[in-house]
């Protein structure tokens, strides 16, 4: 019985034991999926494996969509503290993601939006409205077949809004997490409903190297996948990661132990850039074994590598020349996943710019009224980036670092809060207005040059209610960043922001020197700050790492990145 047969079959059940919610005009086949999954250990590489799989069939000519499903109970990232789970991505529709989403859109080149990414907790909070609104009929509603109709709806819903090819699914976390049960499930659920030619799952597992024994054991691998097989679920597809190449011997026990065809065993180890993965990986064949498990390598084949290798060649450097060295300051210097846009953006920069660029990382909570240790720490740096981030904790220190690069002359590209530190400093230290601070910081200061924006000071919570997603942006003629954009007139950028430029404070600002080339359409709301007389002195309200891509980085770190290297 093939998979349309099937959820016809569940459709006219009388019994109402199933819940299998359709949308309109869906048809079980037109759609592939491929489940990823990890097992061992979390941070296996399922974003980077997912993002390459993606990247190798859009080369293919295929409409592919990525999708996130995390077991975490929050609705979204927005509230998720970037220490323990990374930064928090925004996309341009405003949902709040995770920073895997980030990994799919540079490897696509293409914006994603709300439907790309689901957690637990969003699921959760549409099945409790669904029950307060009486849309279960009265049923008890439980985990099967709710929870799991619900999570497969948002699948088949993503297929139908998209028209994609293939739905690319990585599950968070790894198997045997308890939060993931219900989702494996659903997907468990999913290739019975939908067929075993239109759902391939692939585990991603990671292959132990104890340096007291010099050598690869796969036992923690295997087992890992025995948890997988307990639930129902036989992978077709085995990527084991591997700190160096994968021995022939371990493909061979994967193989045998997991009931899995030998030349569906990949093995990838470490590599220093990752963009060259889909390449590598094209040339072992792992596209070609899942479009066979899929029934579809004959309908989308790979028309030679042309495309990819021209790719792979414009994302990478031979790091000739002196190195350009970036110091990020901020307050998450613990966690580089934290600011994993801008390390990616720097990237980009240093592949257009065939240059080697590296971060140095500065926590300015500890600059805070020390001098000579902000000195010190600017030892060797040729820019210093002050990221975005919310709360008092570093703040002295980030403007104590904002004044240390006005002063001398040392490139500086303040992102979020790094633009609202450089009004605050500027007010300080040329304005003259030694109170100066934001109403996030200092409440009842009598010079808040920085203040909530109007349409968020009515507003109680955190989740939400931001100024989030793409909005556009003014850019003044004859301007640096006007220069920077082609001279464009407007561009879409992305925010999460709370606080502003305090609109009273504009004229006073640009009396002194700076120049806000940048503003919000029809609303004085300041988004770009430049300081023409410094060598490299601007800001921006808005995120530009977060549509920086890699072949095509974002202007402002270009020239940053530019001019920090002379």
């Amino acid at each position: 019985m093939d998979g349309q047969s099937i959820l016809n079959e569940i459709a006219s059940t009388s019994s109402g034991e199933f819940y299998t919610p359709l949308p309109k005009g869906y048809k079980a086949g037109k759609t592939k999926y491929v489940v990823i999954t990890g097992s061992v250990i979390s941070g296996v590489g399922k974003g980077t494996i997912s993002s390459s799989l993606c990247r190798l069939l859009q080369d293919r000519g295929m409409n592919v969509e990525p999708i996130k499903l995390e077991a975490y109970l929050n609705v979204d990232s927005g509230t998720l503290n970037p220490f323990r789970h990374g930064e928090v991505f925004v996309l341009d529709d405003g949902s709040e993601t995770d920073l895997d989403l980030g990994t799919y859109e540079r490897a696509l080149d293409k914006n994603l939006q709300g439907g790309n990414f689901v957690t637990s907790g969003k699921i959760y909070q549409k099945i409790i409205e669904k029950e307060r609104a009486g849309k279960y009929l009265g049923r008890d509603v439980q985990f099967i077949p709710h929870v799991t109709g619900e999570i497969k709806l948002v699948l088949r819903n993503l297929a139908v809004d998209t028209k994609a090819d293939v739905i690319v699914i990585e599950i968070g976390g790894t198997v045997g997490d308890y939060e993931n049960m219900f989702a494996l499930e659903a997907l468990r659920e999913l290739k019975y409903e939908e067929g075993a030619e239109n759902v391939c799952f692939l585990n991603i597992t990671y292959i132990l190297e104890p340096n007291s024994l010099g050598e690869q054991k796969s036992k923690a691998a295997q087992l890992g996948i025995k948890r997988l097989l307990a639930m129902g679920i036989q992978p077709s597809v085995i990527v084991c990661r591997s700190q160096t190449k994968l021995q022939e011997s371990i493909r061979e026990k994967m193989s045998l132990y997991i009931n899995i065809a030998k030349e569906n065993v990949f093995g990838v180890h470490d590599v220093s850039n990752i963009y060259g993965l889909p390449l590598k990986l094209r040339e072992k064949g792992f596209d070609e074994a899942i479009l066979k498990i899929l029934g579809i390598a004959k309908k989308f084949k790979a028309n030679g590598n042309t495309a990819l290798k021209e790719w792979t060649k414009k994302t990478s450097t031979d790091g000739k020349g002196k190195p350009v060295m970036i110091a990020i300051a901020g307050k998450y210097t613990g966690s580089s996943d934290a600011y994993i846009s801008i390390l990616k953006a720097l990237e980009h920069c240093s592949f257009k710019l065939n240059k080697t660029v590296t971060a140095k990382w500065i926590d300015t909570t500890n600059l805070e009224g020390k001098k000579d240790l902000l000195k010190k720490q600017m030892e060797g740096v040729d820019g210093v980036i002050v990221p975005g981030g919310f709360g008092t904790r570093g703040v002295e220190g980030k403007i104590a670092m904002a004044k240390y690069c006005r002063e001398n002359n040392i490139p500086y590209l303040g992102l979020c809060l790094g633009f609202q530190i450089a009004l605050i400093e500027f007010s300080r230290n040329v304005l003259g207005l030694k109170e100066a601070n934001s109403t996030e910081f200092a409440p009842k200061t009598p010079e808040p040059v920085v203040c909530l924006l109007p349409e968020q000071r009515k507003i109680e919570g955190l989740g939400g209610n931001m100024r989030l997603g793409g909005h556009d942006v003014q850019l003044k003629e004859g301007t640096i960043a006007a220069k920077l954009h082609g001279n464009a007139k407007k561009i879409r950028r992305r925010f999460r922001h709370r606080f502003e430029c305090n609109p009273e404070y504009i004229k006073r600002f640009e009396e002194k020197g700076i120049v806000f080339s940048g503003k919000a359409a029809k609303v004085p709301i300041m988004q770009i700050l430049e300081l023409p007389k410094h060598k490299f002195l601007m800001a921006s309200q808005y995120h530009p790492e977060l549509t920086s891509r890699p072949t095509n980085p974002d202007p402002l770190f270009l020239e940053f990145v530019k001019k920090s290297a002379k």
